[in-house]
């Protein structure tokens, strides 16, 4: 069998689950017990003491079938009526002798099983009227014509059948209440965790303490290690980054310096330029490098921004460095969203000189929805194929025979950076197809 739908109706989250798992036996007990309790304890005790009170009507009926005349039938049935807690009317009014319908609510279970004895033991009765308050009312024949019967309620039911099933319900909103306490404080350190692993995954230190259950304390020291570690790495890169940066420009600046102080001649002049390029393009990559990898491209705290006036900015500051770009479409709804203005300007900045440098123009646009940022950065180049996309986004990755080279040579590290900014702000970069200028669209999407 499919249980599929099933998935859809459950609670994703833990704490949803963990309750579900606590409330529901809760419930269902609650539920079998009431059920098994009404229908057999109450049922039982209802049925006796109504099987007690047809055994005195029977009495009166008895009395009233050996009386010689309709008189001293009812001065007979009255000295019994006193003793017995009944009120009799004999004759009874041409109104209730007329009646011929059993009448009590819905829910009243225990009034069925009353109705029920005294129709199946007792004979010529009308009608039973279970709605007079805390009375029965009884309208049945007799040799001396209809009479009415009249006695308390609490006679042929228990007098408070309501007191267990309330005191359950008490109880078992008391347990669950214990429970959900109990529940929250146990869910709470693994929530604290997940939020100290999400705002690290974003570049952010929050401080976090291991507590809770056994298995939570170790799984928050296993996070914390693990934490330290990521940092200590990060520290020892940026470290030996500096030191290469260091140790590289350098020789480079000399062999600049160098080659800008020989002699040009007519033999020399095209390998000078020629080495050159070569050390420019060295400084470039060097530059490129240290640019993907330095830990200022997620470092600072985030700002709430105004998506449209940020891309605006972006786009206008491409425009001045000669770059063709604009920006198509701009929702001015004055809504804000929490980033890093220059690491997301710089990822944006990437990917508007990738698509410059590889077609003739670009075009941006910038789509909020309640959940979601999407900036979205479009060429008319010759675009990646869809096989090739996700390597596109590794570093140092260079697809020249799917790009044109004849705009400026990169290093395969634009779309690398954006996508890392992205995902240190728990984002994602998707590659796509333009369907409007035919290349390659690049979406920027950061969760709001």
């Amino acid at each position: 069998m499919d249980f599929s739908w099933l998935k859809q109706i459950l609670p994703r989250g833990l704490y949803g689950r963990a309750a579900l798992i606590l409330i529901l036996p809760v419930v269902t007990i609650q539920i079998v017990v009431s059920v098994v309790f009404i229908q057999r304890h109450f049922e039982r005790v209802t049925q006796q003491m109504t099987e007690t009170m047809r055994r005195e009507i029977v009495l009166v009926l008895g009395t009233i079938e050996a009386a010689p005349d309709l008189g001293t039938a009812r001065r007979e049935v009255a000295a019994l009526a006193v003793p017995l807690g009944l009120a009799i009317d004999l004759p009874a009014s041409p109104t209730v002798a007329g009646e011929t319908t059993d009448r009590r609510y819905f829910y009243d279970l225990t009034g069925r099983e009353v109705i029920a004895v005294l129709r199946r033991d007792l004979a010529g009765v009308r009608a039973i009227d279970l709605l007079t308050g805390s009375r029965v009312r009884i309208v049945l024949a007799s040799q001396k014509g209809v009479m009415e019967i009249a006695f308390d309620r609490a006679r042929v039911s228990a007098s408070t059948p309501h007191q267990l099933l309330v005191l359950m319900l008490v109880v078992s909103l008391l347990m669950t209440v214990i429970a959900y306490l109990f529940l929250r404080n146990q869910l709470r350190p693994i929530r604290r965790m997940a939020r100290a692993a999400e705002a690290f995954g974003k570049g952010r230190t929050i401080p976090y303490k291991p507590a809770g259950a056994l298995e939570v304390r170790s799984a928050g020291a296993a996070f914390l290690d693990m934490r330290a570690r990521i940092e200590r790495q990060i520290e020892s890169r940026t470290l030996m980054l500096s030191g290469i940066s260091h140790d590289l420009r350098t020789p480079l600046t000399r062999l600049r310096l160098g080659l800008s102080m020989l002699p040009e001649t007519a033999d020399t002049r095209d390998e000078i330029a020629a080495m050159e390029r070569d050390v420019t393009e060295m400084a470039a990559l060097v530059d490129a490098f240290l640019e993907f990898a330095r830990a200022e491209a997620t470092s600072g705290e985030p700002e709430r921004v105004d998506p449209c006036r940020f891309a605006r900015e972006v786009v206008e500051d491409a425009q001045r460095m000669g770059r063709a770009v604009v920006l198509r479409a701009c929702p001015e709804t004055g809504e804000t969203c929490l980033f890093r203005p220059d690491a997301m300007r710089r990822a944006l900045d990437n990917l508007i000189g990738n698509a410059v440098r590889y077609g003739r123009r670009a075009e941006v646009s910038v789509v909020l929805t309640p959940r979601a940022l999407r900036i979205v950065v479009e060429d008319d180049g010759p675009g990646i194929p869809p096989e090739r996309r996700e390597e596109a986004l590794k570093p140092f990755i260079r697809l020249d025979p799917a790009r044109n080279q004849d705009r400026g040579q990169g290093v395969g590290l634009g779309l690398s950076i954006a996508a890392d900014i992205l995902r240190s702000h728990g984002g994602s970069l998707k590659l796509g197809h333009s369907e409007r200028l035919g290349g390659l669209m690049a979406e920027m999407i950061l969760p709001r």
